[in-house]
Order: C-alpha cells, then sequence, then structure tokens
C-alpha cells in the first residue's frame, strides 16, 4: 500500500512538471513581437556637384531693372556643395551671353558682351530649400559703340550676390538668383580724349541644375 503511494505521488509529480514545461513553451511560442521603433526618413543632403543653366536679365538701372540699357543674361554654371548640419558651402564656375546690355561713359556708350566668374556660396538649408549669399571674381567682355573708338574687351571686378533654390525628386533644383558685379577703372577713347568709370552690372536669374 505505501509503495502504491509513493508511486502516484511522484507521477502526479512528474505529471505537473511536464505540464509545467509545456504551458512555458506554449507561451515562449505566442509571445507578441516588440513593436518595432518608428524612424524618421532621412534628411534632405546637399552635398554633390551639379550642372546647370541660367536664364534672365541684365541692366544698369536701379531700382528699375526693365528700364532702358538692358539685354538677356543666358548661359551655363558647374558646382559643388559641401552640408555640414544646416549649412551649406560651396563653389561655382558660370559663364554667360550678355546680349548688350548698354552702359554709359564719357562721350559714348559700351555694351557687355560675356561674362565669366568663379563664385563662392554660403547658405543655410531648410530640407529642400537653401538659402544662399555669393561672392567672387568675374571677367566682363566690354564692346565700343556710341563713339567710343576702342573694345575694351575682358576687365576683371567683383560679383556679390544671393538666391534662393529648391530640390526636387530626380536630382533636380530651380533656383532664382541676383548679382551685383561692379568693374573697376574701365579705360575709354572717345574723340575728346580717354577716361576711366567703374561699371557697375545686375543681373536677376533663374535657372536649374541636375544635381550628381
Amino acid at each position: 500500500m505505501q509503495q502504491h503511494y509513493k508511486f502516484s505521488l511522484w507521477l502526479s509529480i512528474a505529471f505537473l512538471a511536464t505540464a509545467g514545461m509545456q504551458q512555458a513553451q506554449a507561451a515562449d511560442l505566442y509571445s507578441p513581437e516588440p513593436a518595432s521603433s518608428y524612424q524618421d526618413p532621412p534628411a534632405f543632403n546637399w552635398t554633390g556637384a551639379y550642372v546647370g543653366a541660367h536664364g534672365g536679365i541684365g541692366f544698369t538701372g536701379t531700382p528699375n531693372p526693365f528700364a532702358d540699357r538692358n539685354g538677356v543674361a543666358l548661359g551655363g554654371q558647374v558646382g559643388y556643395n559641401m552640408q555640414m548640419g544646416p549649412g551649406i558651402v560651396g563653389a561655382e564656375i558660370e559663364g554667360s551671353y550678355l546680349g548688350d546690355t548698354e552702359h554709359k561713359v564719357s562721350g559714348g556708350k559700351l555694351k557687355e558682351k560675356w561674362r565669366g566668374a568663379i563664385k563662392a556660396k554660403a547658405g543655410l538649408s531648410f530640407d529642400q530649400t537653401l538659402v544662399y549669399g555669393t561672392a567672387g571674381y568675374a571677367m566682363t567682355s566690354y564692346k565700343k559703340c556710341g563713339g567710343v573708338q576702342n573694345d575694351v574687351g575682358f576687365k576683371g571686378g567683383y560679383l556679390l550676390g544671393a538666391g534662393v533654390e529648391q530640390a526636387f525628386a530626380g536630382g533636380l533644383s530651380a533656383k532664382i538668383e541676383y548679382n551685383y558685379i561692379t568693374t573697376p577703372d574701365v579705360r575709354t577713347n572717345t574723340a575728346f580724349g580717354s577716361s576711366e568709370k567703374d561699371i557697375n552690372s545686375h543681373v536677376i536669374k533663374a535657372g536649374v541644375n541636375m544635381r550628381f
């Protein structure tokens, strides 16, 4: 009788232990997976090279850019941006056909024909929008007209500007930019003698860039 009681006791213990193990395994099998944490999409990055084209208007009168002595501005640009946090620094080379923007000088007139510029750029990005300033060195070609006897050719000067650029999908972006260019000590010869004058120009242009 005692042996039968011990056997029943050990059988009950073994049954309880087996049932506990099965419940633990079932709990592990059906335990829900931890919810994956949400991750924000990566911020837009302006770093990289780009190439593009621009078109606009060159003028000498202010504040009205559509007064007389206007000329078109058509050209292209290539550059590189580097982003550090929200800040952007970069460099750009551009060339433009200027379409005879006129400047009055002593005894005659000069017309702008071509311009090349090397520019540094710095600004702040707001995701896909970039607000920036630019400064650099410009070479402008002047053609004689209206009493001036000498073609000045290319003369060096300085460029300051600012712009806004908006990026889109596929590497494309669009910009609006203003440039002020001053070319010091431009010498002209007329029937009344020679003179020197600082030539100041303004350009408002829109452009597109393709980033790589």
